[in-house]
């Protein structure tokens, strides 16, 4: 068993709770959380280590949607517009698929560590980061993705996708966890969502999908007009989108463990669905705006009660794969929310909320949830708890201690 105490300790659970002089015991899971007085008097032959002057205890963070493939990429991509953006990843997608090396990832997936981050939901088209995710600490959700609209190679996607899986799944362990990623509604057809989905269902797999990501996308989907008809026409000889936007919520009926990311462009009958459907929206909110897409509008989650986690998504479209980085561009791009009960929304966003989103028990620094516990250090001395979540944001980059598991990392 260990035991830490610091000046602050956020739970993250339903209410909220932030115990001021609180302390924690762990072993691989959370066995007791209180103050400082109560852990003490209940375990006083076990030694207690103090985390320090304005040290702050907080679950790991989650980050719920990257893509790793990609994390070569600094100025190659073309920012400013979608399509652009598009054009530039088919483009460039060789060359920087290339020089992501499993040594570079890796030094990716260390910094993210340090910055306090111990969970990822890990997108992966071709498996090239596999290698390092099961190297890493870092507990990953490892999504298998699938990807392809023309009917006539349907099979042979179907089947690298299930290869791709079937490796993934004689490789899972606590902290290694196959999942399977559907990439789109407007890149993936019907007969290979529902072929993906089977296999998931049969296995209880978190599943994620990109949703409605971008103006174009809606324009494709629901008209099929926009600024996709010229880019289908002319790489795939398509002129009409293989699915509508209900049609592909429709099929996830099925999935317990279940998150959209973006979901930029959802209308209220999209939202109403996604609700139904129990799922989490991964906000990705860099990555949305260094594309020139719309911003995720809160107000309309908050309404149907629809939970958001935080993505960084890949450095295909962010400057930084630390959440505190991305927590940060949230707190100040949602300039209408209150600042200080929007900051301890976001700190749940990035931890229990991503958990839900990736069907972990973590996120949460409470009895019989996973020990990932960070350990981080304000820059001076704070007097209200009221403060503290906007502080964290504003003031931490990187994170003096990581537990994974109850193991120091």
């Amino acid at each position: 068993m260990q035991i830490l105490k610091a000046s602050w300790l956020i739970t993250s659970n339903e209410e909220g709770t932030i115990i001021k002089d609180g302390a924690i015991a762990f072993e691989d899971q959370i066995l007791d959380v209180g103050t400082q007085e109560y852990i003490s008097e209940k375990y006083p032959d076990e030694t207690i280590e103090d985390m320090g002057e304005n040290s702050v205890l907080m679950p790991g963070l989650i980050n719920s949607h990257i893509h790793l493939e990609f994390s070569s990429n600094t100025t190659t991509l073309k920012y400013g517009n979608f399509m652009r953006w598009l054009n530039s990843v088919i483009t460039s997608r060789e060359e920087l698929v290339e020089k992501a090396t499993q040594k570079l990832v890796s030094q990716k997936l260390d910094s993210m560590l340090r910055s306090g981050t111990t969970t990822i939901g890990a997108i992966s088209s071709y498996s090239l980061d596999l290698e390092p995710c099961l190297k890493t600490p870092i507990n990953t959700v490892f999504f298998s993705e699938v990807i392809g609209t023309k009917l006539d190679m349907v099979d042979t996607l179907l089947a690298d996708f299930k290869a791709r899986l079937n490796e993934s799944k004689k490789l899972a362990s606590d902290n290694f966890i196959p999942g399977v990623a559907i990439h789109s509604p407007y890149s993936v057809h019907p007969f290979l969502i529902r072929e993906a989905l089977k296999e998931a269902a049969g296995e209880n797999l978190a599943v994620s999908s990109h949703f409605l990501e971008s103006p174009q996308e809606f324009e494709w989907l629901h008209k099929d007009s926009g600024g996709f008809v010229d880019f289908f026409k002319n790489f795939l000889g398509q002129d009409k989108a293989v699915t509508r936007p209900l049609e592909f919520l429709n099929q996830f009926k099925h999935i317990d463990n279940l998150s959209f990311t973006h979901c930029v462009e959802a209308s209220e009958d999209d939202l109403e669905q996604i609700k139904s459907l129990g799922a989490t929206i991964n906000h990705c909110l860099t990555s949305n705006r260094l594309l020139n897409n719309t911003k995720l509008e809160l107000e309309n989650l908050n309404k149907l009660d629809i939970p958001f986690s935080i993505g960084t998504d890949g450095l295909s479209s962010n400057n930084s794969l630390n959440m505190f980085d991305e927590l940060r561009n949230v707190l100040f791009s949602h300039s209408t929310q209150e600042l200080n009960e929007f900051s301890k929304k976001l700190i749940a966003a990035a931890t229990v909320n991503g958990a839900k989103a990736l069907g972990l028990n973590k996120g949460l620094l409470v009895k019989g949830s996973d020990a990932d516990v960070i350990c981080l250090r304000l820059p001076d001395v704070l007097e209200e708890e009221t403060d503290l979540c906007t502080q964290i944001i504003l003031h931490t980059k990187n994170v003096e201690k990581v537990y994974i598991g109850g193991k120091d990392a």
